[in-house]
């Protein structure tokens, strides 16, 4: 009879040989209920402890459940993560993903959806729509806003429409009218602001079409308003502009540790974010030609500069927005700058 150290109570138990095979069958359990072994109250307390931790060789650890927008957000979303350092791949067959970070949990679920099952409890926290939040009178805590959206760096608007020949000049117009939407909360709460009475329905899609045979008026989502154009629709007023949101459930955000992740988590996003539209730029430069080029160049303000090997020059590093890099790079190489590098950046964290 051989024997065992357990890797859940610390003490050894025996092998046990069954009849006719060969396989060793490790009794950790029976030992920690042995009498004597139950009358140890430290060591019962360990073995409770230590179980609490291990459970079939694994060993628990802190989780953040992490809700994703599915649908037209959903590839940008996983771009910026990527960004932030938190690679993502989606399963066609499959709503939780996988990232490669053991502390994350992955759910791709509606945008329209998200912040109820973050106010409930269900996810941790998750990014959807402002517009969402409104919608669904969700009670969670806002940690960042970012401003991104599935074609474009420009907020999105929920608009009231009518025809491009529509007699409806105001939302005055529409007393007693119908009106088809997808956001049937925000827009009762529009019309009950303007002090106008009209009948609101769901629109379960292609609500640009309805405004032209089924209803009188729609209110829509857009980012450039190509879409309402292409369908002869004219925009009477803004009812909200929205951006995406990272919000928090509200007993989440009192725990320590998942309160610490998510703050980490806004901030290589918004770090990866501020990125995009930057650049950073090197060159070298005669030392008598640096006080010019500072002058001369006020987008330059602060840059980090450093002296070279060969006596006289030094190196200039600075971080510009990236559209007027073909504007300034003429500009530095006709004020002496040398060996001009433009490289781009993963994170900017102010």
């Amino acid at each position: 009879m051989g024997g065992r150290k357990c890797e859940v109570t610390g003490r050894f138990a025996p092998a046990i040989h069954e009849k006719g095979q060969k396989k060793v069958r490790f009794a950790a359990l029976n030992l920690a209920n042995q009498s004597g072994h139950a009358r140890d109250k430290p060591a019962s307390k360990h073995f409770s402890a230590r179980a609490s931790r291990v459970i079939h060789g694994r060993t628990m650890s802190n989780k953040l459940r992490f809700g994703l927008p599915k649908g037209s957000l959903q590839e940008a979303t996983i771009q910026k993560m990527a960004k932030a350092g938190f690679n993502i791949s989606v399963s066609s067959r499959s709503y939780i993903p996988h990232v490669d970070d053991e502390e994350l949990e992955i759910r791709l679920i509606r945008a329209q959806e998200i912040s109820r099952y973050v106010e409930h409890g269900y996810l941790d926290c998750g990014i959807t729509g402002h517009d969402w939040v409104m919608e669904n009178g969700s009670k969670v805590h806002e940690v960042g806003e970012f401003l991104f959206s599935k074609a474009t760096r420009q907020p999105a608007r929920w608009v009231l429409c009518v025809p491009e020949n529509s007699p409806v000049k105001s939302v005055k117009d529409l007393q007693g009218k119908r009106i088809a939407t997808e956001v049937v909360n925000l827009t009762k709460k529009y019309l009950k602001k303007h002090g106008v009475k009209a009948e609101v329905e769901f629109s379960w899609g292609a609500t640009e079409v309805k405004a032209h045979e089924l209803v009188d008026a729609i209110v829509e989502v857009t980012e450039t308003g190509s879409s309402l154009r292409a369908n002869k629709l004219r925009i009477v007023d803004t009812l909200l502009v929205s951006t995406p949101r990272l919000i928090v459930n509200l007993a989440a955000w009192k725990n320590r540790w998942k309160r610490q992740k998510i703050e980490t988590l806004a901030l290589l996003l918004q770090g990866a974010l501020e990125a995009e539209t930057k650049v950073g730029l090197k060159m070298n430069i005669a030392e008598r030609n640096l006080a010019a080029l500072l002058k001369s160049l006020p987008a330059l303000r602060n840059p980090t500069i450093a002296s070279l090997s060969l006596k006289g020059w030094v190196a200039v590093e600075t971080i510009i927005d990236e559209h007027v890099v073909r504007e300034m790079i003429p500009k530095l190489k006709a004020a002496g700058a040398e060996g001009i590098i433009e490289y781009p950046l993963n994170k900017v964290v102010y």
